[in-house]
């Protein structure tokens, strides 16, 4: 069995290392085991709240289309039929010209009208620019916060994962002791009936062996539980039936240098909270924009006639084009746009000091893991020493008491510190905290 007390905290190590939409391998295919890639792919596919997340960054995106296009020109074609009831008077329009029923409404052009025109419409103001750049800053909020919750994603799946696999080792490990535990009974039994063994040795043994059958019941229904909580990550039914790959050697862990200068340029907490900062300077601008003249212009293009067509009765031309050009000077709305701007100065201040506490905190959290990570990797060799010099202690322990060298209190606590080194061996899970 090969140790892996390292691999889950250097996995969480890497997480702060990890680029964006990396590739994944593909799927497993059959009853192919599990990769760590795998599960994560599985995961993103499954997990409600990633989905969540990334839906809204598309939807942000979308909306940061929607904000550069509100910059453009705007172009329509408004095709409409006027009927009014006509005041029974004539009037003519020019000498020559026939003589043309007036409506009743003098607000109206005349008893039919004809409106079939192109328009092209374009607002200059600050207001669209400071609109786009709110938009830009959601967009890159958005995109850090999905990246966010992928990193707590892979490190639950990390953790699951990693419980999974150190949860069939326990398993093996409590078999194996039952089975120690039941060949020192035998022993024991048999040192009995010849009159080299107390009675209370067979008990005590017995007493380990019914203990050892515990554990195997307790580290079972551990290594279903941690299945079952993977597999709702995973799959559609988390009953469903699978078994992870086999432990490889952990990566080498980088230096310390190289991963604060990845950190620092691939933190999605520190991007999602300077996208905050921007967002709150964009909304000041915004605010500003209130404050700002609106250019308004106008091109229209088409008919707005008597007759639908081009030429009317007496050969006039009906086509034609109207422009206009409209500029809207904010004069007072009681200091309510002041007010604004004064609110999104307040919330831009808040979002400086985010950006510093999250710059703080990415310090801190790269030393944590970076420590825990040297810590556990330089374990290794001691933990696989100690299983190996605990499975020579319990032999040669069993070895003497067979001969009658030895207790029955020294082999019991020989198979008890086997087991002990095993399960270290095995896993004990990683230290629960929040990603960078």
């Amino acid at each position: 069995m090969r140790s892996h007390w390292g691999a889950p905290i250097s996995a969480l190590l890497l997480v702060v290392m990890l680029p964006m939409g990396r590739t994944q391998s593909p799927p497993p295919t059959g009853n192919s085991p599990i990769t760590l890639d795998d599960a994560i792919r599985l995961a993103e596919a499954n997990e409600p709240t990633f989905a969540a997340a990334f839906a809204e960054s598309r939807a942000v995106a979308l909306e940061r289309k929607d904000a550069k296009a509100g910059l453009l020109p705007s172009v329509d074609f408004h095709n409409q039929f006027l009927f009014t009831e006509s005041n029974h008077t004539r009037s003519t329009s020019s000498p020559g010209s026939p003589s043309q029923s007036l409506p009743v409404f003098i607000a109206n052009n005349s008893v039919h009208e004809y409106t079939s025109q192109g328009t092209v419409n374009e607002t200059l103001g600050w207001a669209g620019v400071a609109a786009v750049k709110l938009a830009d800053a959601n967009a890159a909020r958005s995109e850090a916060e999905l990246e966010i919750a992928r990193r707590g994603l892979v490190a639950t799946v990390v953790e699951l994962y990693y419980n999974v696999r150190s949860g069939s080792e326990k398993l093996a490990v409590s078999k194996r002791a039952l089975d120690e535990a039941n060949r020192f009974l035998d022993i024991t039994e048999k040192r009995e009936s010849a009159g080299e063994a107390a009675h209370a040795d067979v008990l005590k043994a017995r007493l380990g062996q019914q203990q050892r059958q515990r554990e195997l019941s307790d580290a079972d229904l551990a290594n279903q539980k941690a299945g079952l909580e993977l597999g709702v990550l995973l799959f559609p039914d988390p009953g469903t039936r699978y078994t992870v790959s086999e432990e490889t050697t952990p990566p080498p862990l980088p230096e310390l240098p190289d991963v604060e200068a990845e950190a620092r340029t691939n933190n999605p907490e520190i991007r999602s909270a300077l996208a905050s900062l921007q967002a709150g300077q964009a909304e000041t601008q915004k605010a500003w924009a209130a404050l700002t003249p609106d250019l308004a212009l106008n091109y229209s293009y088409g008919i707005d006639a008597p007759q639908f067509a081009s030429y009317g009765a007496d050969g006039s031309l009906n086509r034609g084009y109207s422009a206009s050009a409209t500029l809207d000077i904010p004069i007072w709305d009681w200091l309510s746009s002041e007010r604004k701007v004064k609110e999104a100065r307040i919330r831009a201040q808040a979002n400086k000091v985010a950006v510093n506490a999250a710059q703080r905190r990415l310090l801190a959290d790269l030393s944590e893991f970076y420590n825990e990570a040297q810590v556990a990797q330089k374990q290794l060799a001691s933990l696989d020493a100690s299983v190996t010099d605990a499975r020579e202690s319990l032999s040669l322990t069993t070895l003497r008491y067979t001969n009658g060298e030895s207790t029955v209190l020294e082999v019991v606590d020989a198979q008890n510190t086997l087991v002990m080194a095993e399960n270290a061996q095995a896993w004990n899970g990683p230290v629960s905290h929040g990603t960078s």
